[in-house]
């Protein structure tokens, strides 16, 4: 399962206008701390290769004011910043950095992203990332968050890579760096999940009641 930490917030996106230096893009996003609580954060610990699984984040606002805009941030490893080379946001999200020269992306997934969290439109029954992807790295958003709610972040994936591997994440309350998550004592609220991948083939059987079960490979 998961292990929320304290440490450095979600590294910031800053952006300005493309054309003459217009306004800021994150000039309309409040500044501040909005606390939140992690009610859920799961992922299985043992999977196969080819399993399609879910990982799931269920944020709820605890606090007085609405959360401009909740996201979450998958990473490599790691979510502090700077991260080791190869690890945070340096790999794509769901995927490792191979240390090899010449590669024109160094990115190779570990879990391949069926689909991301938020609404599935037609993007994302055409094969898309979803609703919720947004322009920050590996970061998916799924909007304002009034006090007292609570949002599901669920991720369907397919292992396709075996091996031992860390999956790490951090909820932010805005996409521009000015609105920060906080834990009810303060901290960043993030985790991550250690995840062994098998190379065997998941075993089905039938049980009692006639239904098909599928158990692990490991």
């Amino acid at each position: 399962m998961s292990s929320v930490g304290i440490a450095v917030g979600i590294g910031t996106v800053l952006a300005v206008s493309a054309c003459g230096g217009g306004a800021r893009q994150d000039a309309t996003e409040p500044s501040g701390k909005f606390p939140v609580a992690v009610r859920a954060a799961g992922f299985p610990s043992s999977q196969t290769l080819a399993q399609h699984t879910h990982l799931l984040i269920a944020v709820r606002n605890i606090g007085r004011k609405t959360i401009p805009n909740v996201a979450v941030t998958i990473c490599n490893v790691t979510c502090t910043y700077p991260a080791p080379k190869g690890a945070g946001t340096s790999a794509a999200a769901f995927s490792a950095s191979l240390d090899q020269t010449g590669l024109a992306n160094s990115s190779r997934p570990i879990w391949v992203v069926d689909h991301g969290p938020g609404a599935c439109h037609y993007s994302c029954q055409n094969g898309g990332v979803g609703a919720g992807v947004s322009a920050a790295s590996n970061t998916w958003a799924l909007g304002a968050l009034p006090p007292g709610r609570t949002v599901i972040f669920r991720w369907g994936v397919t292992a396709v890579s075996v091996g031992h591997h860390v999956v790490a994440w951090e909820v932010a309350a805005g996409l521009n760096g000015k609105a920060h998550a906080v834990l009810a004592n303060g901290s960043v609220p993030r985790g991550f999940f250690a995840v062994g991948i098998s190379g065997k083939p998941a075993q089905s059987y039938v049980n009692n009641n006639g239904q098909i079960v599928q158990s692990s490979g490991q």
